[in-house]
């Protein structure tokens, strides 16, 4: 009882938990053989939860399967996050006993919530997540059978077969995806966003853009692709989309040695981490796309808003992240279903280590101090660098990598990785002080408005200016 009242709580937005009942444990592991509970204690099992979660208040209902197991019986009670938070049970079972606790998980253990904790659950009571919401102005005709039929077969759920012939709005309500009242049945926004065929209809901006600068941001060629529909479906759509046309592997052969060195431009598993994160956090109140730009020597991957604030600046440079909270828990458990995501903070080691494998650059994450946005940026394969900047200066009259006065793309690349805009300014005008404000923006990868207006601050700071000349000009750092 005082399980099914800490997962309902669910303090940190994990989506609740399930409790199994007929299997042994010992220091957190389960004991085999299973024993399973005996078939003539299923009804009074069943009975006595119903009676002792009737203790919680407000009213809180696990959801209660017995399950088939490896020829044994066992009771399953899923329970999500509920409704109504905070939740309460009684500390004791004896009769005189008034004192009643709003039990929460930590880690692996059901316990009294501290100050701090009990004022967070009481901030949390009208915050139902926005997934997880009810939403009024759809009807259960949105709700595609199709689409949650193929969602059942692929993950194996039993409810599949139920499915086929069972009745629409139970099968619908054992997934948790639509209201419980009888009398005023409605989908909630989870089951919009999966099993909608057009989800942007009550979610506009629900949608996926991917944009390549084949010539730099400054360029006229653009190349725009968006991806809409079931955000499971937009998600698989644009990964490989993306992998049919962005990725490329680079073999290099070597005349010393036998094996040739094999390398992407950037490593698939680091963009599915990252894009499928962005999925799952994103925040589907604001009408903004993920997008997914792509220049030549980098993938940024925006989404809105940015993290929970327990996620710090410094973890993110460090790529140190415990995130408190989960802003969207329904949805991060159908994606984890579909194995597209993991969450539990994992995503940065995947990303890292894909990165890692592959040869690539260590990635970026950024955000701003109020959190509006969230940048995952990864850079390109150096040797696809290079091979860019070659072909770039043999392409160009009397122009070669060892020019004193040039700055090339690699070592700037290099060597600003990791600096603010200014500095990275500053770098590029002392390795070259005639670099005009085109040459910049190519190389940093900024836009001309942005350029400017940082510029502007340095000379009104007196930190830098352009001296012009009849047919050339340099910069002159204060």
């Amino acid at each position: 009882m005082k399980s099914v009242c800490a997962f309902a709580n669910d303090l940190d937005n994990w989506g609740g938990g399930y409790i199994i009942i007929g299997v042994e444990e010992n220091e957190g592991q389960p004991v085999y053989p299973l024993k399973g509970v005996p078939v003539n204690k299923i009804d009074a099992y069943q009975k006595s939860i119903l009676s002792k979660c009737k203790l919680i208040r407000p009213a809180y209902m696990p959801i209660v399967e017995v399950v088939d197991y490896e020829k044994k019986k066992f009771i399953v009670l899923w329970c999500p996050g509920g409704d109504n938070r905070p939740y309460s049970a009684p500390k004791t079972m004896t009769k005189d006993n008034k004192e009643r606790i709003n039990y929460i998980r930590k880690m692996s253990s059901t316990i009294e919530p501290s100050d701090d904790e009990e004022k967070d659950l009481f901030n949390l009571a009208n915050r139902i997540p926005f997934d997880d919401r009810v939403n009024h102005q759809a009807e259960m005709s949105d709700l595609n059978i199709t689409l949650i039929q193929n969602y059942l077969k692929e993950v194996k759920s039993s409810l599949y077969e139920k499915s086929k012939a069972g009745d629409f709005v139970e099968v619908c309500s054992d997934m948790n995806i639509i209201s419980n009242l009888p009398e005023y049945t409605k989908p909630k926004n989870v089951g919009l966003m999966f099993f909608s065929m057009e989800p942007g209809r009550f979610f506009p901006y629900t949608q996926i853009d991917v944009v390549q600068f084949p010539d730099g941001l400054g360029g006229d060629n653009i190349i725009e692709q968006t991806f809409k529909g079931p955000i499971q479906q937009q998600l698989r759509d644009a990964l490989r989309y993306i992998r049919n046309t962005i990725i490329t592997e680079k073999v290099v052969k070597h005349p010393d040695r036998a094996e040739a060195d094999r390398f992407f431009n950037y490593p698939f598993a680091a963009i599915e981490e990252a894009l499928s994160n962005a999925v799952y956090h994103r925040a589907y109140d604001e009408r903004e796309p993920i997008e997914v730009r792509v220049e030549h020597d980098r993938m940024e991957i925006i989404s809105f808003p940015g993290p929970d604030r327990s996620v710090t600046m410094e973890g993110l440079k460090s790529y140190r992240v415990s995130n408190r909270r989960y802003r969207n828990r329904r949805i991060g458990d159908f994606l984890k279903e579909l194995h597209l995501t993991e969450g539990r903070n994992t995503g940065f080691k995947k990303i890292l280590d894909a990165l890692e494998t592959n040869g690539s650059p260590k990635p970026e994450f950024e955000t701003d101090e109020a959190r509006s946005y969230f940048i995952t940026r990864l850079f390109v394969h150096e040797g696809f660098l290079k091979e860019k900047y070659v072909a770039e200066n043999a392409s160009t009259p009397n122009s070669t990598p060892s020019t004193p006065n040039s700055t090339p793309i690699v070592s700037a690349h290099e060597e600003l990785r990791g600096l603010s805009l200014r500095e990275q300014i500053l770098v590029l005008i002392k390795k070259n002080p005639s670099i005009s404000k085109k040459e910049m923006m190519g190389i940093l990868g900024v836009t001309m408005y942005a350029l400017k207006k940082e510029l502007a601050v340095m000379r009104e700071e007196h930190v830098a200016e352009f001296i012009g000349f009849s047919r050339s000009g340099k910069w002159v750092v204060h």
